[in-house]
């Protein structure tokens, strides 16, 4: 149960500035100017030490690897202990040889590395070759229990999927946090690009409402050319916090920013007096919900 009645929360929404040594010296700067505003919970963006590699296929994007613990983690868990916050990071993590995932870390404010999520959907697109990467987690939907709560952490493609989201409710989970990589093709026509948007918020609309839990979603911004002469990605940023009632705390535009905001976390206890979803979920009729499709 989180100490706090008001948690102070921090999104860090960045562009890539090329290589890890940059964007983690920008993570530096941005996390000691999100603790000195008060933040108490810093999230961080999807593999944030560098470009969203994932757009081509090619051994050479292995050596980003980094086991875990190692450099990055070391450094993002003093930067934590430093300014007293719980941090959430996104890593590549290179497990053994031939075996990596994508992986996000959780440090406390005592800069412990509190615990890990690894993540469990791998997507497969033209521009998103994730699966050429990374290896489906086998850590479970398990939160991640801190000094400001229990935190159900998820990343960027387990978002379109409410079973995640659910299977964290019900481990106990105070907030849900997606650290995220999303964006649009520059050639699609805008009302394309608003539908794919506004239907990303809405899935994480849903999962507040749907779990009466908040909801943290930091997405990075910027545009990032493709190493395949493709259009590449423009990341739309739009990062935001919602409430267990699907409202909107605070809202990013498309711009490297600190998106802070105030999360009550007693509301989830009022929202699901009223709404009391966990209650009334039929259980005994879910069995279905193992099988790939019902034919």
């Amino acid at each position: 149960m989180s100490k706090f009645s008001k948690l102070p929360v921090a999104l860090v929404q960045e562009k890539n500035h090329g290589n890890a040594a940059a964007n983690l010296a920008v993570i530096e700067s941005r996390v000691a100017e999100a603790a000195k505003s008060g933040a108490k919970l810093v999230l961080l963006q999807e593999l944030h030490n560098g470009a969203y590699f994932c757009q081509h296929e090619s051994v050479d994007e292995f050596d980003l690897a980094e086991p875990i613990p190692g450099p990055s983690t070391e450094r993002l868990g003093k930067l934590a202990k430093q300014h007293g916050v719980v941090l959430v990071s996104s890593l590549f993590e290179k497990r053994a040889t031939g075996l990596y995932h994508n992986t996000a870390v959780v440090f406390d404010a005592d800069g412990s590395t509190a615990g890990k999520y690894r993540k469990m959907h791998i997507p497969d697109d033209p521009g998103f070759y994730e699966k050429f990467y990374f290896t489906p987690g086998d850590l479970g939907f398990t939160p991640i229990d801190t000094s400001v709560g229990r935190l159900g952490v998820l990343v960027c493609w387990d978002q379109w999927y409410p079973e995640g989201a659910r299977l964290m409710a019900l481990a106990g989970a105070e907030l849900l946090l997606y650290p995220t990589a999303i964006g649009w093709d520059p050639n699609d026509a805008q009302d394309e690009k608003n539908r794919q948007r506004d239907a990303w918020v809405l899935s994480h609309r849903g999962h507040a409402v749907a779990n009466g839990l908040p909801v943290l979603s930091c997405n990075r911004v910027g545009h990032e050319q493709s190493p395949l002469d493709a259009a590449g990605i423009d990341f739309w940023g739009n990062s935001h916090v919602l409430g267990p009632q699907g409202e909107f705390i605070a809202e990013a535009g498309t711009d490297p920013t600190i998106l802070l905001a105030e999360v009550d976390m007693q509301r989830s206890e009022h929202v699901r007096r009223i709404w009391p979803f966990l209650r009334d979920r039929r259980i005994d009729a879910y069995g279905d919900l193992t099988k790939r499709y019902r034919d």
